[in-house]
């Protein structure tokens, strides 16, 4: 390997672990650190520098090594023809360093998704807090400037003010939910439970929402018989309504939200499938991100946080359990996931 070459697959390798380590000292500091500037970019430094010439020696170290094998066995062919085991070590290095390539560009392509994630994540958690934000501002100031004293405007504006608080808390506590089954300190309680009760459950405290929605809440047929599922009952009743509220808010004017319960083995299928507007094929892959919202102004309007789906799916995950969606623009949508029977 050329000196150039080597220096620049040390270089590469050392500004992605500056980078990640960039990131993570950030985060752990907090953006608004008043030494934001100082400390991370002296830190960041010192690592590009230390896994640069660390690096560098490895490869160095270990192309020499590979060198003088080669030239051993070059020594040892007859005739200066290169034999068998010559042509299989040189084949040994290629595939070596065309792996070591590959791997080095996966991992800076991913520290570019990471990053875009990253400004896509603080941009989106930014407009969704700003927005209540300058709601409960705006009518504070009415009030302020005179709408206090005025009956008609006061109470509406108080009104409207504590809609947006439950609104911002809302969010916060759904940041807060999420980081927090990441960072796995939400520790599951998982029990014995009839899943037909709960769903039961979900229907009845739903059922007032259904009905200014005109949206009918039923199951698929009469279960007769209890079944049973092992899980964490609160989650999975979270879960539940997070999915029947959706189906609820997304649905059409006199619309259905059916939820159907299978038994296959060791394992319970549960479907809550709605006949509303449907997702579009490009963004089914996208349903279960932070923010992303099918209709935003239906679910701005609904008060939604754009965070209930991507709470689903960490809630699921943390049983061992996986969830798909099935879904046809203005036909309506499926979401079946699944958990596991009482041993």
């Amino acid at each position: 390997m050329k000196i150039s070459l080597r220096k620049e697959i040390s270089f590469y390798i050392a500004l992605a672990s500056s980078i990640i380590s960039g990131i993570t000292i950030l985060f752990f500091m907090g953006w608004r650190s008043e030494y934001v500037y100082l400390y991370p970019i002296t830190t960041i430094l010192i690592i590009f520098l230390l896994v640069f010439f660390s690096a560098n020696s490895i490869l160095k170290r270990g192309i020499s090594e590979r060198a003088q094998i080669l030239f051993d066995l070059s020594g040892k062919t007859a005739d200066g023809i290169p034999n068998d085991d010559t042509y299989k070590l040189v084949n040994d290095v290629n595939q070596e360093m065309i792996s070591f390539a590959s791997k080095q560009t996966r991992e800076i392509d991913k520290l570019k998704e990471m990053e875009k994630y990253r400004k896509e994540y603080i941009g989106d958690v930014s407009h969704e807090l700003k927005t209540p934000i300058f709601n409960i501002q705006g009518y504070v100031l009415t009030l302020l400037d005179g709408g206090l004293e005025d009956p008609a405007i006061n109470r509406k504006y108080l009104e409207r003010t504590e809609k947006s608080i439950n609104r911002l808390i809302s969010i916060i506590e759904d940041l807060e939910t999420i980081s927090r089954h990441e960072a796995g300190e939400l520790k599951l309680t998982p029990e014995d439970f009839n899943i037909v009760k709960l769903v039961e459950e979900v229907f009845e405290a739903q059922e007032i929402r259904a009905k200014k929605r005109e949206t009918e809440l039923h199951f698929d047929k009469k279960y007769k018989k209890p079944i049973f599922v092992y899980a964490d009952k609160m989650r999975i009743y979270q879960v539940l309504a997070n999915l029947i509220t959706n189906s609820i808010y997304y649905g059409k004017p006199d619309g259905r939200t059916q939820v159907s319960i299978s038994e296959a083995r060791d394992k319970v299928y549960v479907e809550v499938s709605d006949n509303g507007i449907g997702i579009a094929p490009n963004d089914i892959h996208r349903v279960f991100e932070r923010f992303f919202r099918v209709d935003k102004s239906r679910s701005r309007e609904q008060g939604g946080t754009g965070l209930g789906l991507a709470i689903v799916k960490h809630i699921i995950e943390a049983h061992n359990e996986t969830i798909r969606v099935k879904s046809k623009l203005n036909k309506g949508s499926s979401f079946i996931f699944s958990l596991s029977k009482p041993a």
